[in-house]
């Protein structure tokens, strides 16, 4: 009975350690490792977007345990991006990113003069051209929920000018900028997890499938003005 018995325990033992084998050298972990981010050159590079962590390679870095994923956009935005060749309407997204409109973060500057306006309601910061002010009590610990300092965070929207305004305010306000991907635009992602929200009906009608989208809602009348 002792011979089965130690039969069995060095049976089981040399099951787990060639289970451990298999999974260390045979299935190694798959996890790709990230480079520093660096900016892409000319227009790329000054709208933020990173040279090697964009939208041609984020589908190698998706799925981290150790990121999070944010797409900048508003379902419908008020400004005219398709007068730039975009999309005003979210009609897709990368599957992992979550929506956080950048325009209710932050009061949007610098968009191009063909886009006119973007949305001009409340933010929960306000932008004066130097510094970012909250505009609630709640407005930095809303915003260290969606982007945690913790955490490799990947941005997004429709040409990267979001993405990278977003960049700078998380950095400006104490993230570490090591630590931020202004990954760029979904109107460029060719890649193979690809969610599309615009579809066309038989009749010819488009019709946007907003219920698919992740979406993060800021309700500002549950928000203390400072």
């Amino acid at each position: 009975m002792k011979k089965l018995f130690w039969w069995m325990f060095i049976s089981a033992t040399v099951l787990i350690v060639a289970a451990f084998l298999v999974g260390r050298f045979v299935f190694p972990n798959t996890v790709k490792d990230l480079p520093a981010p660096e900016l892409s050159e000319g227009e790329r590079g000054q709208l933020g977007i990173d040279k090697n962590v964009n939208e041609s390679t984020i589908d190698q870095y998706l799925n981290r345990d150790d990121a999070v994923y944010r797409d900048m956009r508003m379902l419908k935005d008020p400004g005219n991006y398709e007068a730039i060749g975009g999309d005003s309407y979210l009609s897709g997204f990368v599957d992992g990113f979550e929506m956080v409109p950048f325009p209710y973060i932050v009061n949007v500057t610098g968009l191009p003069d063909a886009v006119g306006d973007t949305y001009k309601g409340k933010t929960l910061f306000k932008y004066d051209g130097t510094d970012y002010i909250a505009n609630y009590e709640e407005s930095l610990q809303i915003l260290e929920d969606l982007f945690p300092k913790d955490k490799v965070i990947f941005l997004m929207c429709g040409g990267g000018g979001y993405s990278g305004m977003m960049k700078n305010l998380l950095v400006a306000l104490g993230w570490d900028e090591s630590k931020i991907y202004d990954v760029g635009g979904y109107w460029f992602y060719e890649g193979d997890n690809n969610v599309e929200v615009r579809r066309t009906l038989e009749n010819g009608k488009v019709v946007y499938d907003f219920y698919k989208v992740p979406y993060h809602t800021i309700d500002f009348s549950k928000l203390t003005t400072k």
